[in-house]
């Protein structure tokens, strides 16, 4: 039993490291090992909250782990812009609607410059972000148990990953977005052409950024929008 666990822990971050290599995010073998680490998390709380519908770690590999990798890099290039910019020093990300810390805590890991919030309106999710946090070491990751309409701190990036549609998305985070220089990330799959289209006036689309997932042959996309 031992063995074939072991073997499917292997073959895992093979792919992952693969999976990471492909997308050029040159990735330390500690964050490498703290994404196994979070997958075996995710697996074990999984089983008592149901923080995700996906039980098979193959599946959570592909579908939640390379699809929230897939926005590194984008996510990175944003934060570097903010930086040399000097619009902030140290860049706040508030991931909306996270459920079991897909993407938030794969941000986390990846960008340790970049202060992770987590926010879910179900506390055992949050408490799972925040356990998460403790059990991974990582300081720049927070659960937070509220529903976002509430939020006021203001950050400097707002990420969703199959949250909402866009126009209740940036509704209800608003209130949370810095001025002036706040930005949304919203991961969508499909160009979602009809959601765009329904965004309040005061909201501008300025870039669709097609993203490509190892191992998954699906379209997604990330929707980068700021107040107009």
């Amino acid at each position: 039993m031992t063995m074939a666990v072991n073997t499917n822990h292997d073959s895992l971050r093979q792919q992952l490291q693969a999976g990471a290599d492909a997308l050029a995010l040159g990735l330390s073998d500690a964050q490498v090992g703290l994404l196994m680490d979070f997958l075996a998390l995710l697996q074990k709380w999984n089983k008592v909250y149901n923080l995700t519908a996906v039980r098979d770690p193959q599946e959570m590999m592909t579908h939640h782990l390379l699809d929230s990798l897939a926005a590194v890099a984008p996510l990175r290039r944003h934060v570097a812009g903010l930086q040399q910019g000097g619009a902030v020093a140290a860049v706040r990300l508030l991931d909306v609607g996270s459920g079991g810390g897909l993407p938030g805590v794969v941000f986390a890991i990846c960008c340790p410059d970049v202060d992770v919030s987590c926010v879910d309106t179900v506390g055992k999710k949050a408490a799972f972000i925040q356990q998460a946090a403790v059990a991974l070491k990582l300081r720049n990751l927070h659960g937070v148990h509220a529903r976002v309409e509430t939020l006021t701190t203001p950050f400097d990036l707002i990420s969703c990953r199959a949250f909402a549609s866009l126009p209740d998305f940036v509704t209800w985070s608003r209130s949370a977005l810095a001025a002036p220089h706040g930005v949304w990330l919203a991961m969508k799959g499909k160009h979602p052409y009809d959601e765009i289209a329904a965004l309040p006036a005061d909201v501008a689309v300025f870039h669709v950024e097609q993203l490509t997932v190892p191992g998954l042959d699906a379209e997604r996309c990330i929707v980068w929008m700021k107040p107009a």
